[in-house]
């Protein structure tokens, strides 16, 4: 039986971040070249050699934290019905961390939000405690925003996003990330192309930048745009340079989530070959590649999503996000 339109875009978003996810996870904090090295052209799946700093002796088809903080706030909004408390999502972000240390795992809190959940432990109130973080942890799991809420009225969708990171991420950088991602994906969940997509994310950036604590930076919004232009007519292999060494693929928001938007304009909205092209970027190839999976996920549905692909990732990670879609889905 085929799935509805909006339940089938919604699980591509879910499921088309993990695929982004896992095909970066074994060239995450790498140089390009390094990549080039290890693995020559990234094309698929790979167990994460033991080299790397932090995805060392990973399986090839494994999430990382861009996925498991994704689900995690899906979870808090589901239970929530449809709104997310500060001190809680602290509270689950520094129990994952813990569970994560348990595990031996060194794929732990991203700088921005290691710093914010230290202050809160430390009796800083939420609404303080993220007034420096303006890196992509925050971009990287508002994806179930996007999937649980409306973009259309932009006011009040922007007030479900800030929910989603003012703990760690309350700026008008983290901010506007987060809104350009949650915009897209929502819009693309609505059934909106990838051109409505950008824009809804580049119009979601520019009014999440008047939200936050002011943080001297690029404007996510104006290189949203630039990004996405950068690479129009331009050869693969060089557009991938072109990204690397223009955009950046850092995990500052100002790079990683227009290089992002960069990565879908080559792949022309395929969520498999965004995810790749991201997987070959160096840096924070996961982060970049789990939110231009959600995006083109959201746009092209799951079942544009390749079934193996798609199999691995429930088989490797014990991955089974359709109840949670579900749920998140009765909110729109």
């Amino acid at each position: 039986m085929t799935a509805p339109p909006l339940l089938d875009r919604a699980l591509g978003a879910y499921y088309g971040l993990a695929l982004g996810d896992a095909l970066g996870m074994p060239t995450q904090s790498m140089s390009r070249e390094h990549v080039r090295r290890a693995y020559g052209t990234i094309s698929g799946f790979h167990d994460s050699s033991p080299d790397n700093p932090i995805s060392a002796g990973m399986p090839a088809g494994s999430i990382t934290d861009d996925t498991d903080q994704a689900v995690l706030v899906g979870r808090l909004i589901a239970e929530g019905q449809g709104r997310i408390d500060p001190l809680r999502l602290a509270e689950e972000l520094l129990d994952w961390e813990k569970q994560m240390r348990a595990k031996g795992s060194l794929d732990l809190l991203g700088p921005s939000t290691k710093a914010a959940l230290d202050a809160v432990a430390r009796g800083v109130p939420p609404a303080e405690a993220g007034r420096f973080g303006t890196t992509n942890g925050a971009a990287m799991r508002v994806t179930p925003v996007g999937i649980a809420f409306p973009a259309e009225p932009l006011e009040p969708f922007l007030d479900r996003v800030v929910e989603s990171c003012q703990v760690t991420h309350d700026t008008t950088i983290g901010i506007a990330g987060a809104a350009a991602v949650a915009a897209a994906v929502s819009t693309g969940v609505a059934g909106g192309g990838l051109a409505d997509a950008v824009r809804a994310a580049v119009a979601a950036a520019r009014a999440g930048a008047r939200r936050g604590h002011w943080i001297a930076g690029a404007d996510v919004a104006a290189r949203v745009e630039w990004a996405w232009r950068l690479v129009e007519g331009v050869p693969e292999e060089q557009a991938v340079d072109r990204v690397s060494e223009l955009v950046g693929s850092s995990v500052a928001t100002q790079e990683s989530v227009p290089a992002a938007f960069a990565v879908l304009a080559m792949a022309d909205g395929d969520p498999w070959r965004a995810a790749v092209l991201a997987a070959n970027l160096g840096g924070d190839t996961d982060t970049i590649g789990a939110i231009a999976g959600a995006i083109a996920g959201s746009v092209a549905g799951l079942s544009a999503l390749p079934p193996d692909a798609v199999r691995t990732l429930r088989d490797v990670n014990s991955l089974d996000l359709e109840p949670l879609t579900h749920r998140l889905i009765a909110l729109r």
